[in-house]
């Protein structure tokens, strides 16, 4: 068994939270690992962000997290209900003291949890403080909301509160304000909860030949971290509020991991704070991050400066990064560079880069190579990578070239891409082979997951199968993707089943 408790620590990292996902999928869909049981614990705020569909142009950040939880996600209720309420009571009575606590202040509504967790007095702490312990507080909310890691650095939350404060205030101030409020943030409410207590940070551990870059822990003073509570209260009562500029020049001046500073620096872009945005991106890149410079040739082309971000990409990509070939590959492709760009793109593919893999295949569609395009989908599956090929098969489809396709489709399948089973199953239902594609159908079916049940749903509806239409529905709303219910209600509404919608 694995537990995770608040696992946006694991899954939302922004270096290492794709491969966690990867791997805890690797463990649940192995038969051989099993048996196996991992548990994990997700604000609906963070579960949301991770499961919503990127925007076309915009970077995935979260595509092998999203895959992990589609179909794993429940939904835990905010307060007891009555016969939890009378279970606890029950064990209050026969000795535990935790709960028969919790039990005299949680007088209405059955938010037992949240007093066990302290949430009340953390929330009471916050608003009652002093300006300057708010104001503290208030910059490490902004400080985890919009992209700083756990550890928030003292010097950063002293320089960010100064603007939190008003003029009054400010003025106010004792000497030993920071040392005071710190010390009063430390202090405990129930259990082992403190508003902000200080922590310990480990270092960065990087592999022989990785770029250099600051370890967390390395030289920048003592680190806080904020309650849990407070952060997912921040998250939402701070949601429409922009940090003031000392925010922005404290992380300017005192972050020291190139993680926190481009999240910041993208968080700064999409509020139109654009000078902080491109200064914390060129700060991440003076400590030895190439993708900040991607981020900064984005930016530089964004206001019409091509040649400067071109500038910028082929820096970031003599470092290594294959998003900058991948956008240098683009600059070639926009000026009419053609044989330019598919070596940018090659290169790009052969370093890895899942995005220049379908833009050079799609390319050499283009351009009628479809051997040189199944050469460059195919060792893509090696990488665990089947969507360059079954992107490849639909474009046979749409040539006319079934064969083709299905044996595109077969192979994307085999390697672990599911949609590819739903158009083998269209494929041979149109053929006229339908013990073909009901075995097909039971594979789809056992897999589970619910964009393909409801594809497959599509199909047999097309074909006049409501019922079974219906039953394939309701497996997919069984296994937890509420959010599409609407084909379910749409179902019911065309059949003239009002009542059972």
């Amino acid at each position: 068994m694995v537990w995770l408790n608040e696992a946006q620590h694991y899954l939302g990292n922004p270096g290492l939270g794709e491969q966690v996902a990867a791997a805890i999928h690797s463990l649940l869909t192995e038969p051989a690992r099993g048996p196996i049981l991992v548990l994990g614990t997700l604000w609906p705020d963070f579960a949301d962000e991770y499961t919503d569909l990127t925007a076309p142009g915009q970077r995935d950040r979260y595509s092998r997290v999203r895959e992990l939880l589609a179909g794993r996600t429940l939904t835990v209720p905010d307060s007891f209900d009555e016969p939890a309420l009378q279970a606890a009571a029950s064990l209050a009575k026969n000795g535990d003291q935790l709960l028969a606590d919790a039990l005299t202040r949680a007088t209405a509504g059955g938010r037992v949890a949240q007093h066990l967790a302290g949430a009340p007095e953390l929330l009471r702490r916050y608003e009652q403080g002093t300006p300057a312990a708010k104001a503290l507080l208030e910059a490490a909310m902004d400080g985890r909301r919009l992209g700083i890691g756990l550890h928030l650095p003292q010097s950063f939350l002293i320089d960010a509160a100064s603007d939190y404060l008003s003029d009054d205030d400010f003025d106010h101030l004792m000497e030993d304000w920071a040392e005071a409020s710190f010390a009063d943030l430390a202090r405990p409410v129930h259990g082992k909860q403190a508003p902000l207590r200080r922590t310990g940070a480990r270092p960065d551990r990087r592999p022989p030949g990785s770029p250099p870059g600051a370890s967390q822990g390395s030289s920048i003073g003592p680190m806080f971290r904020l309650a849990d509570y407070l952060e997912q209260h921040g998250r939402k009562a701070r949601r429409a509020k922009c940090p003031p500029d000392s925010f922005w020049h404290a992380a300017y001046t005192h972050l020291a991991r190139p993680e926190d500073l481009n999240d910041l620096a993208e968080s700064a872009l999409d509020r139109h704070r654009l000078r902080w945005a491109y200064h914390l991106h060129q700060r991440a890149a003076d400590l030895g991050d190439p993708s900040a410079l991607v981020y900064m040739g984005r930016m530089q082309e964004s206001f019409g400066r091509g040649k400067e971000a071109a500038a910028l990409f082929r820096q970031a990509a003599e470092s290594g990064d294959s998003n900058a070939l991948l956008e240098l590959a683009f600059v070639h492709q926009k000026c009419g560079a053609r044989q330019e760009a598919y070596s940018l793109f090659r290169l790009a593919a052969e370093a890895g880069n899942k995005r220049a893999v379908i833009h050079l295949v799609f390319n050499l569609v283009d351009d009628g190579d479809w051997e040189g395009a199944e050469a460059v989908a195919s060792p893509a599956l090696d990488r665990g990578y089947p969507l360059a090929l079954y992107l490849l098969a639909e474009q046979r489809e749409r040539v006319g070239d079934s064969v083709g396709a299905a044996s595109l489709y077969h192979r994307a399948a085999e390697a672990g891409e599911s949609r590819a089973l739903v158009d083998l199953v269209r494929l041979r239902r149109q053929a006229g082979d339908r013990e073909g594609a009901e075995a097909l159908e039971k594979q789809v079916a056992a897999a589970g997951k619910p964009h393909e049940l409801y594809s497959l749903a599509v199909l047999r509806d097309a074909v006049g199968e409501s019922a079974a239409a219906m039953a394939l529905i309701r497996q997919a709303v069984g296994v937890g993707d509420f959010a599409e219910i609407f084909p379910l209600v749409a179902m019911r509404l065309q059949a003239g089943d009002r009542r059972g919608r």
